[in-house]
């Protein structure tokens, strides 16, 4: 893998098998840092999937009414408060926004449409394939990555600028930050999220919008050739990273070194998990804000969040019973193996939950007997 040994080649051939995917390229001057979002794809699927409503909307805001309707969505992403007495209220952010309808005096606006569970319904099929999910490379993220602003902090470009985005429609899901193990380390990628990808620009105080918890990017991958790791919520110092690897034939941590010399050990990555299909059905039905109420030492009671994304083992599991009951139906029995702390309530939730709305190819609900 010699001719991969550095950190662009690397790059450009994920994105090529991105794009061969389904994935559409982007460009770094067209996302609008203060908004963090994708304009042309937002705009575009709910003009495209959505006329009606658009329609609408553009009488009732007849000045600009692109610009009102990017603004009314990025109030929307701010609104996630988990004291909220409505539940909905406190899941929104991006993920609120990709599952909930976002409505304005009378318009109402599906902003992602999920893969439907049966194939009745061919309108809603129809606008499942209009979904738009865009990778940009070299993203300029900050709003305060200005000339002034990088004088004054005497810090270069790179600083505000992250290897690859995905959007959905637009809307921000993950961060990629890339490292050729022949040159740094995955852990220098984890290093660069905590020290560097802070959710509060340190200069201005201000928030970074693309990378808030919830408001911003859901997940954010570390990448080398040879390992992969995730964070949900970057804490500067204190963030934490789950690895997000297949593990070794052997049973050991890591991946396996593929025989190829022309294949990466986690190219499963970007050729399984971020298939859009694939990670369109890990927001539908993966992702989750959990809520906990906690009790700090004086006795005074606090919520604690956190963002649930599937780690690769708990999403390929979930994924092979949830298709063996689809293809085979129900009544087997299954041997799961899952080590200690590796998320087993979790892989059972999501089995348990897939399965109650599994549907066979005419609509019939009669596949969800359990599996044991």
């Amino acid at each position: 893998m010699s001719s991969k040994a550095n950190e662009l080649p690397f790059q450009n051939d994920m994105i090529k098998h991105l794009v061969a995917n389904g994935w559409l390229l982007g460009k770094s001057e067209n996302y609008n840092r203060e908004l963090a979002l994708y304009p042309e794809d937002l705009l575009g699927f709910v003009q495209e999937t959505q006329d009606a409503q658009w329609q609408k909307f553009c009488l009732l805001y007849s000045n600009n009414p692109e610009e009102k309707f990017l603004e009314r969505v990025a109030n929307q992403l701010n609104k996630a408060d988990p004291n909220a007495a409505n539940k909905e209220m406190r899941t929104f952010g991006t993920l609120g926004v990709l599952r909930h309808e976002l409505r304005d005096r009378g318009t109402r606006f599906s902003l992602c449409q999920f893969k439907p569970e049966h194939e009745l319904n061919p309108e809603t099929l129809a606008r499942y394939q209009k979904n738009r999910c865009r990778v940009v490379p070299e993203l300029v993220y900050s709003p305060w990555a200005n000339e002034a602003h990088l004088a004054e902090t005497g810090a270069k470009a790179k600083a505000w600028r992250i290897d690859l985005v995905l959007f959905v429609n637009g809307l921000p899901i993950a961060t990629l930050e890339l490292k050729s193990e022949f040159k740094q380390a995955v852990h220098n990628a984890i290093k660069q999220y905590k020290t560097t990808r802070l959710p509060v620009d340190p200069a201005t105080k201000k928030p970074e919008p693309l990378l808030s918890f919830k408001r911003g990017a859901l997940v954010h991958f570390a990448v080398s050739q040879y390992e992969v790791y995730m964070a949900t919520r970057l804490e500067g110092d204190d963030t934490y990273f789950l690895p997000f690897n297949k593990g070794t034939q052997n049973g050991g941590a890591g991946n396996d070194v593929p025989e190829d010399i022309n294949q990466y050990a986690t190219d499963y990555l970007w050729n399984e998990v971020l298939l859009p299909t694939n990670l369109l059905n890990i927001l539908a039905r993966f992702v989750h804000l959990q809520i906990e109420e906690k009790e700090d030492w004086e006795g005074r009671k606090y919520k604690k969040e956190a963002l649930i994304f599937p780690r690769y083992h708990q999403w390929d599991v979930v994924t092979k019973l949830v298709e063996a009951a689809r293809s085979e139906g129900p009544g087997h029995k299954y041997l799961i193996q899952h080590s200690a702390g590796s998320g087993k309530s979790n892989s059972i939730a999501w089995v348990a939950h897939q399965l109650s709305s599994l549907y066979d190819a005419v609509g019939a609900n009669n596949l969800t007997q359990s599996l044991s």
